[in-house]
């Protein structure tokens, strides 16, 4: 039977990520049809596929998310409840932490909300108003003046596809569809004369861009050996210091991101961490290693359930910071892509052999990797945890100043009347490949702007992830899970919005009527467009 070469669909939503999930979902629930393309097997990105369990605010289960997102995370802690055999205190919970990790209320294995997400999906799929189409990637575009008219993407058995669509959204992890439609966009660090950021640089530095990171999953048999074969390049990574680094990157000291002292970690297998209150405001959670990521926890379990933890390791020590995967040959990306699994590796092999123990000893053999739970046969991630993204050149560019509080002290954050959303992170840049060590600043519970969705020039192209219009700096805060979502959901709807009546983004944009009508539909929908009087960290 020939293959088709093309398809027609309302919505193209590239990438499924969790921004091109809630889009999706956005622009189905209003009656559209969807064409949804992701690289790897599964559909959540930075939740499931990059393994990097939930970052989120302090007020997380009172407010500050979407209903959808909030739906997400009920759905998640049902799953548990349905079919792992909890504790009846833990049952009990309204907020069940299966991993009673430090770094989130709920953190989970990323097979469960790979699992909650497909069932999410599933109905519209069913219906015939859904194609996904996993294994994919996108290789091209056509535009026509200022309009996409098809993306043409392709399988990992090299069949290509042209999907035709009245609106594309990307929501790729790169921001992939950028350069392919010629969109205007920036990558890496804007100026200070640029930005007016107290933080930025004085020149530009297009190429420096946070660090990456394969992350891993493990857990802990006392009295075994899972030790991996050494690396092959484990020698030079053992001994790899990074510039402003105070140590070799193998170790378990790193700085404090807030502070950057040298702090040296706690890391101890399977040890009692009593109860665990995930509170970012109060303590970031890193300083015990094995609790900071924990996603599934012995103690919510009947007795004899679980005979050890399992543990995410996405730490500083893992961040690959060689160099960035935008703005370099495909040789060059490979090369990277590579060197960060090698990265990994050394680290667990390091945690296996050398990492010094509390009782003198050095090294925990029984550390075994966790395929099952990453949904891969060696243990890593299915794809590289990506921090930053090209992002569009916008009508409105989200700046350091409107929302940092040592800018906006007692103000809070820039009041947008365009608001589609909020969110809550410290700007949270990570090292990076141009040299950096952390930036790390307090911010103001924020808004997200309309304006920053919209591209100055493409009239249906859509940003739904890390690709929006923020800089270096601000993405560090508006890049972490539920606002990503909520960024997505917006996409979607907006989407779907003007096919129903008629209108281009930017024409529901610069009409206040039209704005305030879009924004009822939001609130209707669940979308919290600002914040109670509360003050950031």
């Amino acid at each position: 039977m020939t293959r088709e070469s093309e398809t027609t669909t309302d919505i193209l939503v590239a990438g499924g990520g969790l921004g091109g999930v809630a889009a999706t979902l956005a622009a189905l629930r209003r009656g559209r049809s969807v064409v949804l393309v992701e690289e790897t097997d599964w559909i959540g990105g930075q939740l499931t596929s990059q393994g990097v369990p939930p970052d989120e605010h302090t007020w997380i289960e009172q407010f500050g998310c979407t209903r959808s997102y909030r739906g997400l995370r009920n759905a998640i802690r049902d799953h548990y409840r349905t079919w792992y055999p909890l504790t009846d205190e833990a049952r009990a919970r309204p907020d069940l932490n299966p991993g009673e990790g430090r770094v989130s209320r709920l953190c989970h294995e990323p097979k469960v909300a790979a699992a909650v997400l497909d069932a999410m999906v599933a109905p519209y799929v069913s219906a015939g108003r859904l194609r996904i189409l996993y294994g994919h990637k996108v290789l091209g575009a056509a535009v026509n003046g200022d309009r996409v008219t098809a993306v043409t993407v392709e399988g990992a058995d090299g069949h290509r596809l042209d999907v035709t669509a009245q609106y594309v959204v990307d929501a790729t992890e790169l921001g992939d569809l950028l350069p392919l439609t010629g969109a205007e966009h920036v990558t890496g660090f804007e100026s200070r004369h640029d930005t007016g950021e107290p933080s930025a640089p004085e020149k530009a530095q297009p190429a420096n861009m946070q660090a990456f990171s394969w992350v891993f999953a493990v857990d802990h048999r006392a009295g075994e050996n899972h030790t991996i074969d050494p690396p092959a390049g484990y020698s030079d990574w053992v001994r790899y210091q990074p510039p402003k680094w105070p140590n070799p990157l193998l170790s378990l000291s790193a700085p404090d991101p807030r502070t950057l002292e040298n702090v040296r970690r706690e890391f101890i297998p399977n040890a009692a961490s009593g109860p665990v209150v995930a509170d970012q405001r109060a303590d970031p959670g890193d300083k015990e290693l094995w609790a900071f990521r924990r996603v599934l926890s012995r103690n919510v379990f009947r007795p004899g359930f679980a005979d050890s933890d399992v543990t995410i390791v996405n730490w500083p020590m893992i961040d690959y910071l060689p160099g960035p995967l935008i703005g370099v040959s495909d040789e060059e990306r490979d090369k990277h892509l590579a060197g960060a699994r090698e990265l990994s590796m050394s680290m667990l092999y390091w945690l296996q052999t050398e990492a010094p123990r509390q009782d003198g000893g050095t090294g925990w053999p029984g550390l075994r990797l966790r395929g099952d739970v990453m949904g891969t046969a060696d243990g890593l991630a299915k794809a590289p945890y990506i921090r930053e993204s090209r992002r569009i050149t916008a009508r409105y560019r989200i700046v350091e100043q409107d929302l940092s509080m040592s800018v906006r002290g007692e103000a809070g954050a820039v009041s947008y009347p365009d608001s589609v959303g909020i969110g809550m992170y410290r700007i949270d840049l990570h090292p990076s490949t141009g040299g950096d060590t952390y930036i790390d600043v307090a911010s103001s519970p924020f808004q997200i702007p309309l304006g920053a969705l919209l591209p100055v020039r493409l009239r249906n192209l859509l940003p739904a992830a890390k690709n929006i219009g923020t800089t270096h700096i601000t993405n560090g805060c508006y890049r972490l899970h539920p606002v990503e979502w909520n960024i997505g959901e917006v996409a979607g709807a907006l989407a779907a919005h003007c096919l129903e009546h008629g209108l281009e983004p930017e024409q529901v944009h610069a009409d206040g009527a039209r704005l305030r009508a879009f924004q009822g539909e939001l609130a209707t929908d669940g979308v919290e467009l600002a914040w109670p009087e509360i003050k950031g960290y």
